[in-house]
């Protein structure tokens, strides 16, 4: 009875999201976790990413959590060949010029994830209802407001088009989302089937399976799933994007051999899907070596 009456409360709390960071992630953090959040020494992997959004604030992070501005890092760091291929990018989607785009695309918004729009067949596109679902995402910035991921807050919103990537006859592309703790790949989450039955598991960096999940949602990968050709160079090109960051998700794709870059993230699932078994966050938590405060930082830049 007690339970349901804290977790009632810190449901209500959660939409409180004018509180100061720092509080907000401690009932944000107990939601989801069913723990208190010890912002003074965390432990668990999400713990100390509930710190990050709070105490880690290089205005980079900002760019780099921008779907469009981070290409101007990776062309930097990489170079251009492993971006996608952009149609246009917009800040009024009534300033889209859609006769001039292919058959097929990808619309997105540079300041959230999961606002993506998959067009296979631009004959079938209904231009009215897209234009006026495109500008009812630029009107949102869901992921600072909801969870407080500091990074998305000063995005400036945009309208995104892409080549719509395909591999082959699959429905969906691979996901390579590479853990990168201190500038070092350590693991690799891997999803599949995403349009039908979406499927995960972690690997080791020579793509041996690893003995926890990223979250229950999916069901998992089996062992035999296929080892991409150019892994070593999705190793190797994330090290270089992470650049010494304490922590950042470097994800890539892998297009008949060919690496292409997806996006970075500070805050995976928002610090809301742990690993199973549980025994692995503080593990994976360990990897993590945030860095020091001053006793007169109160946040670091």
């Amino acid at each position: 009875m007690l339970k349901n009456i804290r977790r009632f409360t810190l449901r209500n709390l959660r939409k409180m999201r004018f509180l100061p960071s720092k509080l907000y992630v401690k009932y944000h953090y107990e939601y989801f976790s069913e723990k208190k959040l010890n912002l003074k020494n965390p432990i668990d992997f999400n713990e100390k990413i509930e710190w990050y959004k709070v105490y880690y604030r290089p205005k980079i992070l900002t760019q780099l959590a921008d779907k469009y501005r981070v290409r101007t890092y990776v062309e930097e760091k990489i170079g251009k060949q492993y971006l996608n291929e952009l149609y246009g990018v917009y800040n009024n989607p009534s300033n889209i010029d859609f006769d001039s785009l292919p058959n097929k695309f990808v619309i997105k918004a540079n300041h959230t994830n999961g606002h993506n729009l998959i067009v296979e067949d631009k004959k079938k596109l209904n231009k009215k209802k897209t234009i006026k679902l495109l500008n009812k995402w630029l009107r949102k910035n869901q992921y600072y407001r909801k969870g407080q991921e500091w990074a998305y807050k000063d995005i400036k919103p945009k309208i995104i088009i892409e080549k719509n990537l395909k591999e082959n006859e699959k429905t969906s592309l691979i996901d390579y989302k590479f853990y990168c703790f201190n500038g070092k790949p350590k693991f690799l989450d891997v999803h599949i089937d995403r349009g039908e039955n979406h499927k995960q598991g972690c690997f080791d960096l020579d793509f041996k399976p690893l003995p926890f999940s990223k979250s229950k949602k999916y069901e998992s990968i089996s062992a035999n799933v296929e080892k991409p050709s150019n892994l070593k160079e999705m190793v190797f090109l994330s090290e270089i994007l992470a650049d010494k960051l304490p922590f950042v998700r470097v994800d890539l794709y892998s297009i008949k051999g060919k690496t292409i870059f997806g996006e970075m993230t500070f805050y995976p699932a928002d610090a809301r899907d742990k690993f199973h078994p549980d025994k692995y966050n503080p593990i994976i938590g360990n990897y993590l070596k945030l860095p020091k405060l001053s006793n007169k930082q109160k946040i670091i830049i």
